[in-house]
């Protein structure tokens, strides 16, 4: 296993961290005490950087479609910088679900669903969102749902409600998961994933849900969608018929970890703060916060747990490169609730340190603090990942 990177991504990191530091984190007061439309202007200025200057543009996919043909290794190491900041992958174009929508329309889409979808997703043009969870049906057992895709000649008429569809205020389409055939022997193949526009009629933006007590904005949101006698064409379907559940779990496994790199800029942008509040911060004259020994226990704590997560990570990444995705199931799910955890005991730590000012929007400790209890949640639940991987230990022991 060899983690070395190359000369020339070492210097790009570099200027990734300059960028983020001097272009980006400057801005973050104005994007948590306003709205992402009022901060959009400021925010396309840097993105015409990246795409002109860094060359850097939706890092995550190979050079044929735009991207900077990295690893996904290498890309781990590009998203934690970009995780430093919450706008960082929004300036890239490489932003959940974007980046996953993106990677389905690769693989699966035709010529025309490319032409029509995917090149305005990569020029950055246009945001789109993916539509999965039901209200009334468990999130970790996409194989159980309630929206139906009914066959009306060449069209499909979908019925049904979703909620947590992430950033579906604002976005150009939905990548819907819909039972298109409801007497499958194989439950793996009820459902299949069809495009709908957005203003399509019988598309319904209900609502952003309240998280936190913040409903977000047309970015950073949550959204529950009503599909009401929504009539597409067939021709949308992604795929064969049938195929969802299979695409789905292409998504996300990579969608996991991209997940968890992330996660791992924050912990070190969480850690740094925490530490400069802790030498910096006078308890009374002569007396630093950092002096007192339970902070420093959070500090040490907090660096042993980052760097693990990080070694855990980087692993994965390698073992997904070398060794494909399904040889690397265990790990993912492994990684996934490990560096959800590490993320939460980071922020937890960063907060208390800051004291009141923790809970303020004056740091961004507070925004992640409300956004990122779901990283314990969202793509599998922490006890979904944990039976899986222990179930899978048991089995290679002669454990059915």
């Amino acid at each position: 296993m060899n983690f070395d990177i190359r000369d020339e991504l070492r210097q790009t990191l570099l200027t990734l961290r300059e960028f983020v530091d001097q272009e980006l984190i400057p801005l973050e007061e104005r994007y948590l005490q306003s709205t992402f439309t009022e901060l959009l202007p400021v925010l396309e200025e840097k993105r015409k950087k990246v795409r002109d200057d860094l060359g850097m543009w939706t890092p995550h996919l190979s050079r044929e479609y735009g991207g900077a043909g990295l690893s996904l290794l290498e890309f781990g190491l590009v998203a934690e910088e970009l995780g430093r900041t919450p706008i960082g992958h929004y300036v890239f174009n490489c932003q959940a679900p974007d980046a996953g929508n993106m990677e389905v329309l690769i693989h699966h889409g035709t010529d025309e669903q490319q032409r029509r979808w995917l090149d305005p997703l990569l020029a950055g043009e246009i945001r789109s969102c993916f539509s999965m969870t039901e209200p009334e049906y468990a999130g970790s057992n996409p194989t159980e749902m309630g929206t139906v895709a009914e066959k009306e000649g060449d069209h499909y008429v979908i019925n049904g409600r979703k909620w947590f569809t992430t950033a579906a205020d604002g976005a150009a389409f939905a990548i819907v998961m819909a039972v298109t055939d409801g007497e499958a022997d194989n439950r793996y193949l009820k459902a299949s994933q069809i495009i709908v526009p957005t203003d399509n009629e019988g598309f319904e933006l209900v609502r952003n849900i309240s998280v936190m007590g913040h409903e977000g904005d047309d970015y950073a949101s949550h959204a529950e969608v009503a599909y009401r006698n929504c009539r597409v064409p067939q021709s949308n379907r992604l795929g064969p018929e049938g195929a969802g559940f299979m695409i789905a779990q292409q998504r996300l496994g990579p969608g996991r970890i991209h997940h968890c790199m992330r996660w791992l800029g924050i912990c070190e942008r969480a850690f740094d703060l925490m530490c400069e509040r802790a030498a910096s911060r006078r308890l009374y004259p002569g007396k630093m916060l950092g002096e007192r020994q339970m902070v420093q226990e959070k500090i040490a704590d907090s660096r042993a747990e980052i760097d693990a997560a990080r070694l855990l990570v980087l692993k994965t990444a390698w073992e997904i490169d070398n060794k494909g995705q399904k040889a690397s199931r265990i790990a993912v799910s492994t990684i996934k609730y490990f560096v959800a955890n590490v993320l939460q005991n980071v922020l937890n730590r960063a907060i208390q340190v800051h004291g009141a000012l923790g809970v303020t929007d004056d740091t961004p400790l507070a925004w992640w603090y409300r956004h990122e209890r779901a990283a314990r949640i969202y793509d599998g639940p922490d006890e979904v990942h944990k039976s899986f991987v222990a179930k899978r230990e048991l089995r290679s022991r002669g454990m059915e």
